[in-house]
């Protein structure tokens, strides 16, 4: 007989976990609806989006090691969890290496980007990555995202004021129509171009 687990859900801007803080959720999670968002936070209060995870996909796993959590977990959207057993199966444990290898690379890509490209271009990938979350839906043939400002700064590691020129850059060019709380994306191969691009481009 399958055991049924219980999970848990969380509402948008709901800390799901702390940093330094153990407690009841000190647990490894699945998330199975919603977008959830792990970022650091500097003592300025200057937020830098590490990674976002997708239905399917695992945090927490610094719990199976018993270490020191050091990152904010963050509903972005309505979320449901399910928190993992203390002894995961050989399954489980498999797709959970699985997701924190493709984490990893994406880790990667993100340092690369941090390093090596102007902010517009990497403004371009961070709004092509949330095509692929809950934030993204089709609107009259477009694809509409749902992000604030700040959240954006928090996904390229720059500031608010900074990231709003970029934005009305890019709208300008008729890469984007920025509204509020919403940026319609209108040239997606323009996109993928800058966002493949470390600057030089137009």
């Amino acid at each position: 007989m399958t055991q049924v687990r219980e999970t848990c859900s969380f509402r948008p801007g709901e800390v799901i976990l702390y940093p330094g803080v153990p407690g009841p959720r000190d647990r490894v999670f699945q998330v199975l609806k919603g977008l959830v968002r792990l970022e650091a936070v500097d003592p300025e209060g200057n937020a830098l989006t590490l990674r976002l995870v997708r239905p399917g996909g695992f945090f927490g796993e610094e719990a199976l090691l018993g270490l020191e959590r050091a990152h904010f977990a963050e509903a972005v959207t309505e979320v449901e969890l399910l928190p993992l057993p203390q002894e995961p199966d050989p399954e489980t444990l498999k797709a959970l290496a699985v997701h924190l290898a493709q984490a990893l690379a994406e880790g990667y890509r993100r340092i690369e980007r941090l390093a090596t490209q102007r902010l517009k271009n990497r403004m371009a990938a961070a709004l092509l990555e949330l095509m692929d979350t809950p934030l993204a839906r089709e609107e009259e043939g477009k694809i509409v995202l749902r992000a604030t400002h700040d959240e954006l700064a928090a996904a390229v590691g720059s500031v608010r004021e900074t990231v709003t020129k970029v934005i009305g850059e890019l709208a300008r060019e008729g890469y984007i129509r920025s509204g509020y709380g919403k940026i319609t994306l209108l040239d997606l191969k323009g996109l993928r171009e800058l966002a493949q691009s470390r600057g030089e481009g137009r």
